[in-house]
């Protein structure tokens, strides 16, 4: 027997998600931030719902990067995290819009002008 060459799942992505392809809710960005919303990891969950929800009690992740960390499509990962954030074991913030983030040549500004106080 020849070892395998390439590093593809021996399960198809899409069974993590029992076949389903739509997430519950269509708010679910690529940038959208993942976080835990309780102190453990939840029991009774499936195998890649419990890998995803042990990764963001790590820390806040966005979709993207939970999608790389876990080596699953964005797609699927979408319906992964919408089954959770129905279930209240995870949080999902939409990205802060370039609109609201704040101008760094004006923070410089500020933080000079202050410096110029002392």
């Amino acid at each position: 027997m020849t070892p395998r060459r390439d590093d593809r799942r021996l399960v198809p992505p899409y069974l993590a998600t029992a076949g389903r392809t739509q997430p519950t809710r269509n708010t679910l960005d690529r940038l959208t931030l993942l976080t835990a919303t309780t102190a453990r990891v939840p029991d009774g969950l499936e195998s890649a719902q419990l890998r995803l929800a042990t990764l963001v009690h790590g820390g806040a992740l966005s979709l993207a990067e939970a999608a790389a960390h876990l080596r699953l499509p964005v797609s699927v990962l979408r319906v992964l995290v919408a089954d959770l954030v129905d279930a209240g074991h995870l949080g999902a913030r939409a990205p802060i819009p370039a609109a609201e983030q704040l101008d760094h040549q004006f923070l410089e500004r500020v933080l000079s002008g202050l410096r110029s106080i002392r």
